[in-house]
């Protein structure tokens, strides 16, 4: 768990960067679809903007992290508490790591850290 809470300040820095540029593409995206053109750019900003979201997919890969959203962004770290298989749960705008939820249940099975 120490491990997982040491990484959140670089989980936070990766997580708004996804935010900023899922936002950015999906207003590209409609603006493309409904008038043609948009401020973002056109379709080759498009690929960029979802290239620029895997690198950053791709840390959290790296990290052992399992991507469970992207809107929302939810996140969780594999572990164990009290020798139960768990995931610690992260969604974007938390400050800091302190859910967790058992492997089986997922979501729907949330609770504070203890």
């Amino acid at each position: 768990m120490a491990q997982a809470r040491a990484l959140v300040p670089e989980v936070r820095e990766h997580a708004a960067e996804i935010v900023r540029l899922r936002a950015d593409l999906a207003e590209l995206a409609l603006d493309l679809r409904t008038a043609g053109e948009s401020a973002f750019g056109g379709m080759a900003e498009a690929k960029s903007y979802e290239a620029r979201i895997d690198e950053h997919v791709g840390w959290f890969t790296d990290q052992g992290i399992e991507i469970k959203g992207i809107a929302p962004f939810l996140i969780d770290f594999p572990s164990t508490l009290d020798g139960r298989s768990v995931r610690l749960c992260w969604l974007e705008g938390d400050t800091e790591l302190a859910w967790f939820h058992r492997t089986e249940l997922g979501f729907a099975g949330r609770r504070p850290l203890p």
